[in-house]
């Protein structure tokens, strides 16, 4: 299974999205700053979570949010509407 998730930064409000099959071990390296996008800018929280039986789901589900123009859309997509 892999995860698509929203990572909003408690410093600057940034949102992040990703995919992975180790969310636990994914959000550590956000935090830990070994992550290049996201070094320097956290602490990261999970904002939002989905879940895809494959990576290439995963890959075109994060495409799409990384396309929504608007965080409330991209939430949006995340629950299924």
């Amino acid at each position: 299974m892999f995860t698509v998730y929203i990572i909003e930064s408690e410093s600057t409000g940034r949102w992040y999205y990703g995919h992975t099959d180790d969310l636990a071990d994914r959000l550590s390296r956000h935090n830990g700053n070994r992550s290049k996008a996201t070094k320097g800018r956290g602490p990261w929280k999970v904002v939002a979570t989905k879940t895809f039986p494959s990576k290439g789901e995963a890959m075109a589900f994060e495409l799409v949010l990384k396309r929504c123009k608007r965080r409330d859309l991209a939430l949006q997509r995340m629950q299924g509407a």
